[in-house]
């Protein structure tokens, strides 16, 4: 039953594809030059994608993503510990490899491929290896799930340790997606800029990550709220020359049929109430299908497999 449903997913998936210039669901994005421009006039990542000094002001009050009335007062203190201006501004990133953590990359071989992008984008403090993740990375987000440390401001050593194994790529965190985000994102904030000034500490804007979930569910995506994931995807699009997505993939079985984990780094399940993975995999497809992005769903152990791993 299972591979029934999967396979009549993937003949639907790739009827949509090859009828993209008739079916309706693909009237928003010609090609890749109007999904930049689209996103560019819509959500400007370059201006407004994380908070900085230059964009955000003392007393500010900055809006909470999820939120209509709740507000944070931007204070001095804080103010001074955001970076200065946008860290990749006035440069195109050349290619991008956006890395999910999807089970599909177990036994991929993709590692030194991603890790020869130019700039390397991966989630919620993934795990990494030489072999089918790689190990660069110049951008990683943290849930501030993950900050739930006791003591930390007297004991800082364990997320140190943590964040040390991504070198000096920049930390983001969604400090203001909800209430309960803020204080702890904050702590690790103070913690960890004079213990690693060298390994930047930066935060989505609200505002930003508003702008871009109206920018997708007003061209039909039905989901309580955007994955990280398809966020920084729409990032990459606007500040890359190049996007190739690796690990992005919501099925319990390969394109072969062969059962895979949800990450390739454990067992755990999705959260099927917070984000409708198969509805953004089909987007992913009709930018994919449009030149926008190249998406990695095969292998790269090979030269055979590297020019075939993408659909």
């Amino acid at each position: 039953m299972a591979s029934a449903s999967l396979q009549w997913v993937f003949t639907l998936l790739m009827v949509l594809v090859i009828l993209q210039g008739v079916c309706v669901v693909f009237y928003y994005i010609a090609d890749t030059h109007s999904s930049r421009i689209q996103l560019q006039f819509c959500c400007n990542a370059t201006g407004s994608f994380i908070l900085t000094q230059r964009n955000t002001a003392i007393n500010q009050s900055i809006p909470y993503e999820t939120s209509k009335t709740k507000t944070y007062k931007m204070n001095a203190a804080l103010h001074r510990m955001l970076p200065e201006d946008f860290p990749w501004s006035g440069r195109r990133l050349g290619r991008c490899a956006v890395v999910g953590s999807g089970g599909i990359l177990k036994n991929s071989s993709c590692g030194h491929e991603i890790d020869n992008a130019d700039f390397v984008i991966r989630f919620n403090l993934a795990t990494v290896n030489d072999s089918d993740v790689g190990l660069k990375t110049d951008l990683i987000t943290i849930n501030p799930s993950q900050l739930r440390y006791k003591n930390l401001q007297k004991n800082p050593d364990p997320l140190v340790e943590r964040v040390s194994v991504y070198g000096n790529a920049s930390l983001i965190i969604p400090a203001f997606a909800y209430t309960f985000c803020t204080s702890a994102s904050i702590k690790a904030l103070k913690v960890l800029q004079p213990i690693r000034p060298q390994q930047p500490v930066v935060f989505f804007s609200p505002s930003y990550l508003r702008t871009l979930d109206r920018f997708w569910k007003g061209r039909g995506l039905r989901v309580v709220r955007l994955s990280t994931g398809f966020l920084l995807i729409s990032t990459a699009l606007e500040l890359c020359e190049h996007v190739h997505v690796y690990g992005f993939w919501p099925f319990g079985t390969d394109l072969q049929e062969q059962p895979i984990p949800y990450h390739y780094y454990d067992l755990s399940r999705p959260n099927t109430h917070m984000h409708k993975m198969p509805e953004e995999f089909v987007r992913l497809l009709q930018l994919h299908s449009q030149g926008a992005l190249t998406l990695h769903l095969q292998p790269c152990s090979s030269p055979e497999a590297d020019r075939g791993n993408n659909l």
